[in-house]
Formats: C-alpha cells, sequence, structure tokens
C-alpha cells in the first residue's frame, strides 16, 4: 500500500500501454490470421482446378477404352471370319476355280482392306490411348506432390497461427491480469472509485475461479479413469479373476480402488461451491472465503486415500516382477513406476499441506495471527504453482513409462486382447492426466502475479485485514454506486437491422415517396392556415365594426322612440291622447317616424342575414377545397408510388424477360442436341444393323457352301469306297 498520488499515474499510464499494446498484437495478429486465409482460399481453388482437369482426363480415358473395346471385339471378330475364310481357302485349292470361289476371293480381298484400315486405326488409338496414358500419370504425380506441398504449406502455416494464437491469448491474460491490479492499485479517488474497481476484481475472481474449475474437473474426470482402469488391470495381470482367485492382496487392492469415487468427486463439488460463492454481494479474500476450508478437508481425504493406496500399489508390482514371464526390462519399468507412485503420493501431500495454509485464515479471528497469514499467503501460491509444474513433470514421466512397460507386454506371447485394451485406456487416461496437470500448472504461473497480489481490500492506512463490519461498510458502499451508476446509465435506442431493412425495400421506398407528398401536403396546409388566419383577423375586425355600428343604430332608434314617446305624451293611443284626428300634422310626423324607424330596422335585418349567409357559404366552401387539395395532394403521392413501383416491376419483368430468353435459348440448344444425338445413335445403329445383316448373310453363304462341301466330301468318300 504505497502512496496514493504515485500510484495513480502509474495506473493511468500502465492503463494506456497495456491498450497500446493489445491493439498493436492484435493488428499483427488480423493480419496474418488473413494473410493464411488468402492464402488457403487460394491454394483451395488451385486443388479444385487441378481436380476438373483430372477429372475430364478420366472421362477421356474411359472413353477411349470403350471405343478400344468394341474396336478389339470387332478386330477378334474379323480375325475369326479371316481364319473361317483362310480354312476354307485352304480346302478348295485342289479344286478348279470356279465363279463362287472368285466371289469369294473378292470377298476376302475386301475383308483384308477392312482389317487392315481397322489394325490401323486400332493401332491409332492405342498410341492415343498410350500418351493420354501417360499424360494422365505425368500429371497426376504432378499435382499429386503440388497437393503434398500444399498440404505441408498449409500445415506449417496452421502451426503458425496456432502458435501464434496461443502466444497472444496468454500475452492478452496476463496483460488483462496486469491491468486488473493497476486498476487495483490505482484507486484512491474516493469510495465510488474504490466501489467500481472492486467490481472489475469480481469479475476477474469469478472468471479465475471458473478457469480453476474447469481444469480440476478434468483432472478429476482423469483420476478417475486412472483408478478405475487400475482396478480393472489388477483383475486381469497377472491372474485373471475369470479363471482363477487373485491374490489377496490384489483383492484388498481392488476393494480400496473400488471406492476412488467417493474421494475424488468431493474434489470437484467443493470446488464448485466455491465457485458459486464468489458473487458481487461477497469480499473474495482467504479471510472471507469460507468454502476453501471445505475443498481443502476434500483435498485432505484425497491425500490419506491415495497414502492408503500406495503400499498395496508397490506390493502390486512387485507380484508382478514375480511372474515367471516378467524379463529384466519388465521388472526395471515396474521400479520405475513404483517411484513415480511415491513421488507423485508425495507431491499430492504438499499440495494437501499448501491447500490447508491458504484455507487457514478463514478459520482464525486474531487480527495477529491473520496478518502474519496474509504477509505470507504470496510464498504459499507461489510453491503452490512450483508443486503443481513439479506434478505435472511426474505425471508426465510415470506415462511415459508407463507406456514403455506396455510396449513390452505387447511382445509377450501370454498377453491378451483385455490386458492390451486396459493398457490402452489406462495410457488413456494418463495422456489425460498429463495435459490436465500441465494446464492448470500453466494457469497457475500465469495468474501467479494476481494470486500474490494485494486485493485492494483492506481498512484505511493499509494495514492487516478486512473484518466484518469493515466487509459490511464496504458491501454497502459498492452497492450504492452500483445502484447510482445503473440509475445514471442510459439505454441504447433501438435500430432496424440491416437485413430486415433490405428486405422491405420497397415498402421503405413507397414510404418514402409518401413521405415527400406528406411533406408538401404540410407546407401547402400551413400556408393556407396562415391565409385563414388573416381573413379570420379580417372578419373579425369586420365584424366588431359591425357590433359597433349595431349599438349607435340601436341608439339612435331608442333616442327616436324616446322622442316620439315624448312628442305624443303620456298613456293610451297616440292620436286619443293628442286629441287629434287621423289626418292632423302630429299624426302625420309619427306615421313618418314610425316609417322611417321600420325601414332602417329592415335594412339592418336584411344586411344582418345577407352576411351571415355568405359567411356560412364561404365557411362551406374553404372546407370543401380543403377536404380537395387533401384528396389531391394524397392522390398525387400514390400516383408517384405506382409509378414507382410500376417502374421496379417493368425492370424485373425485363430482367425475367432475358432470363426466360436465356432459358428458352438453352432448352432449344439441348433439344437440339438431343435430336443430334438420337440421329448419331440412330444412325450408328442403322450402320450396326447393316453390317450385321451382312455378316449374317456372308455367314449364311459360308454355311452354305462348308454344307455343300461337306456333301461333296461324303458323296467322293462312298465313291471311293465303292470302288475300293
Amino acid at each position: 500500500t504505497g502512496s496514493h498520488v504515485l500510484q495513480i499515474p502509474y495506473h493511468t499510464l500502465g492503463r494506456k500501454w497495456i491498450g497500446f499494446h493489445l491493439r498493436a498484437q492484435n493488428q499483427v495478429l488480423k493480419k496474418g490470421v488473413v494473410d493464411e486465409q488468402a492464402s488457403s482460399t487460394s491454394l483451395k481453388d488451385q486443388v479444385k482446378q487441378r481436380e476438373q482437369s483430372l477429372r475430364k482426363v478420366e472421362q477421356e480415358m474411359d472413353s477411349l477404352t470403350f471405343r478400344n473395346q468394341q474396336l478389339a471385339k470387332r478386330v477378334e471378330l474379323l480375325q475369326e471370319e479371316l481364319a473361317a475364310s483362310e480354312a476354307k481357302g485352304k480346302k478348295s485349292k485342289n479344286k478348279g476355280d470356279s465363279p463362287s470361289q472368285q466371289g469369294l476371293q473378292q470377298t476376302q480381298s475386301v475383308f483384308d482392306e477392312d482389317l487392315q484400315k481397322k489394325i490401323q486405326e486400332n493401332e491409332r488409338l492405342h498410341i492415343q490411348f498410350y500418351e493420354a496414358d501417360e499424360q494422365h500419370k505425368q500429371q497426376e504425380s504432378q499435382l499429386k506432390v503440388q497437393l503434398e506441398e500444399l498440404e505441408r504449406d498449409h500445415e506449417q502455416h496452421q502451426a503458425i497461427v496456432d502458435g501464434l494464437t496461443s502466444k497472444y491469448m496468454d500475452t492478452i491474460e496476463r496483460l488483462q491480469s496486469d491491468k486488473a491490479r493497476l486498476e487495483v492499485r490505482g484507486r484512491g479517488g474516493g469510495e465510488s472509485s474504490g466501489c467500481l474497481n472492486s467490481n472489475y476484481m469480481d469479475t476477474i475472481e469469478k472468471h479465475v475461479a471458473g478457469q480453476a474449475l474447469g481444469f480440476v474437473q478434468d483432472i478429476v474426470a482423469a483420476l478417475l479413469n486412472f483408478h478405475s482402469y487400475t482396478e480393472q488391470r489388477v483383475h486381469i495381470y497377472p491372474l485373471d479373476s475369470s479363471i482363477e482367485p487373485i491374490s489377496p492382496l490384489n483383492q484388498k487392492f481392488s476393494q480400496y480402488l473400488h471406492e476412488n469415487a467417493a474421494y475424488v468427486r468431493p474434489l470437484e463439488e467443493g470446488l464448485v461451491q466455491l465457485h458459486q460463492s464468489i458473487t458481487e454481494d461477497t469480499v473474495t479474500v482467504l479471510e472471507t472465503v469460507g468454502k476453501l476450508k471445505d475443498f481443502a478437508d476434500h483435498f485432505t481425504s484425497y491425500t490419506h486415500f491415495l497414502q492408503k493406496l500406495l503400499p498395496y500399489q508397490l506390493k502390486s508390482l512387485e507380484e508382478e516382477c514375480w511372474t515367471p514371464l516378467c524379463t529384466s526390462s519388465l521388472t526395471s519399468k515396474n521400479q520405475e513406476l513404483q517411484s513415480d507412485m511415491k513421488r507423485i503420493t508425495s507431491l499430492f501431500d504438499k499440495l494437501h499441506s499448501y491447500i490447508s495454509l491458504l484455507a487457514l485464515p478463514s478459520e482464525l479471528t486474531q487480527r495477529i495471527e491473520v496478518r502474519g497469514l496474509t504477509a505470507s499467503s504470496s510464498a504459499v501460491f507461489t510453491q503452490l504453482a512450483a508443486c503443481l509444474h513439479s506434478l505435472h513433470d511426474a505425471v508426465k514421466e510415470m506415462s511415459t513409462h508407463y507406456s514403455q512397460k506396455a510396449g513390452l507386454e505387447q511382445e509377450l506371447s501370454t498377453i491378451t486382447q483385455k490386458l492390451r485394451t486396459t493398457n490402452e485406456c489406462l495410457l488413456a487416461s494418463l495422456g489425460s492426466l498429463t495435459s490436465s496437470t500441465g494446464k492448470i500448472a500453466t494457469f497457475f504461473s500465469n495468474n501467479l502475479d494476481f494470486f500474490t497480489s494485494s486485493t485492494g481490500y483492506s481498512p484505511r492506512g493499509g494495514a492487516g485485514a478486512l473484518n466484518p463490519l469493515q466487509a459490511e461498510s464496504m458491501l454497502g458502499n459498492k452497492k450504492k454506486a452500483s445502484d447510482y451508476m445503473h440509475a445514471i446509465r442510459k439505454p441504447r435506442p433501438e435500430t432496424v437491422p440491416y437485413r430486415e431493412a433490405l428486405l422491405h425495400r420497397r415498402v421503405l421506398t413507397s414510404s418514402t415517396e409518401s413521405r415527400e407528398g406528406l411533406t408538401q401536403q404540410v407546407v401547402a396546409s400551413q400556408e393556407k392556415i396562415a391565409r385563414l388566419e388573416q381573413e379570420k383577423e379580417h372578419w373579425l375586425l369586420e365584424a366588431q365594426l359591425g357590433r359597433v355600428r349595431l349599438e349607435k343604430e340601436s341608439q339612435r332608434i331608442h333616442d327616436l322612440e324616446t322622442q316620439l314617446s315624448s312628442a305624443l305624451g303620456g298613456g293610451g293611443s297616440p292620436a286619443h291622447s293628442l286629441g287629434q284626428a287621423p289626418g292632423s300634422p302630429i299624426w302625420d310626423l309619427a306615421i313618418v317616424v314610425l316609417s322611417v324607424c321600420l325601414q332602417v330596422g329592415d335594412e339592418e335585418s336584411r344586411e344582418q342575414l345577407i352576411k351571415t349567409h355568405y359567411m356560412a357559404r364561404v365557411g362551406e366552401l374553404t372546407t370543401q377545397l380543403q377536404v380537395s387539395d387533401s384528396k389531391a395532394v394524397n392522390f398525387h403521392a400514390e400516383c408517384r408510388a405506382l409509378a414507382k413501383r410500376l417502374a421496379i416491376a417493368e425492370k424485373s419483368r425485363e430482367t425475367l424477360t432475358e432470363e426466360i430468353k436465356l432459358a428458352n435459348q438453352k432448352i432449344t440448344r439441348l433439344q437440339d442436341e438431343l435430336a443430334t444425338t438420337k440421329r448419331s445413335y440412330k444412325e450408328q445403329l442403322s450402320m450396326m444393323s447393316d453390317h450385321l445383316c451382312s455378316m449374317n448373310e456372308t455367314l449364311s453363304k459360308q454355311r452354305e457352301e462348308i454344307d455343300t462341301l461337306k456333301l461333296g466330301s461324303k458323296g467322293n468318300s462312298k465313291l471311293l469306297k465303292k470302288s475300293r
């Protein structure tokens, strides 16, 4: 726990350097992988081209072979006909020339010419076939050589890529652990920074525990197989339990081996529980990991099981040396295996001691003792990694010795198939155990700095370990920081997948057209609304002016009525109240005033009715105009979208038309080829039929001549007998 002022710049610089180094190595690795993929693709293309040419040559060779067979059959047939004709000619030498003999000679000359032509053609075809065969063999050998070279290059490149991948993966893991340590050491910027680093460290610890669990599961499977196949071997060699009883020592040894699952399985279960106990709600240090004690107890039980097996295993190997067929070489290998068993048992005992030491802080409660154990935990982890490497070397050496022993037992004459199979299974389990121990040893070596470094969970001041109250307080702060980060974290907006957008291209195109039309419609509607707003203001002013005029006229009428009533006097009829008869001057004045008032009221009401009618008409026409404009814009947008779709359909129709033309041309060409092939086959069949008919006629004529000659010879023999 050094000064925070010095750690923060070191952490920042280390993180930048790690990021730069990782990016550089990642670019180099990507370039190498891309180059190898390109070279592999080119090599595959070359191999495909070679295979195509090879298939073509094979097809030509098959056709030549078929033609050669046909010609060979035809030559054999002609040779038979020639031999028959020669025999017939020899028999008829003593007789004089006759028209039939001359015809036979002419036929013979035709056959000879045809035979000579066929022989020459056969020789030419043989030469072509031989040349093609030689060329094919040469090309095949060249292609095989090139293929072998390409496979070697591919294997070399693949080995290089695998090596680089493993190298850079190890480097990345190491740099990630360095980055985690630097982030832990660089904390000190407040409680929130410490909580964030602790969250990251919990993730790293969960990942490391998961890797360790996978390696231990592989080791557990290998140990189960090794103990089970060892038990199976005890029942087979040196005595087969199915034929005769085995020795009491081997019986006891087999009984103990049969119990191996009860000691091996808990190792995996204990580490699974330890892995499950490492969560974000716990502080993962040696003082708080209680499940490590359970795993240490299971490992102690398995170590005691190995110590119990060791004397029986040594004695069982001695019994194998006592058998009559055990050679000196086998005895030497058994002694080497005994030393290997002792070494492996002692190494497991050391591992048990180290694991027990690591589990001890979780049992103690005194601060002084915990402080001392915490200070020495780095040395325990270092010794544990070294012990794992020694265990890997010991298991590897035992696997080598057992492989040599199995090879010597293969040479024995009395070895059975069961023993051979059991030895193979034992070697496979030892190979798996060697690989698993090597992986876990490498894993501990690569993460040794992470195991031995300070976890960063310590009280203020840097001394001592966490007590339960401090751990609870730290977890509370960590939960607050996590809640705060979740509160400020904003969800990412949803996006449309690229493939979905491509699949709905036409819909998107029509939507774009509709959007453009709707945009134009909105602009036109806004302009129209502005114009209507202006008209509304105008008519509001007109309405206010009309209201003022109406009020003035109403006041004037009221004044006139008042004057009239004052002029006419009090109640009753005006005529009677004034005491005047109709036709008097006062009555005439009243009638004029009333007519004027009625005329003024009629004009005002008429103007108001006309104004209301036309305003309603204007509003109705405006509404109809807006609806018509909206329909026109919508229809225009639909027309543009339909025109776009029509253009797309026209393009697709043209494309399909071209494809149909090509397909029709191809069909026509195939039909022509089929007709040509049928015609050639018919011509060949007709030629073969004509030739066959001619040959049948020739054979029938020859048979008739042979029958005639046979009858003539029989008659001559009878005459000779009679003359005698």
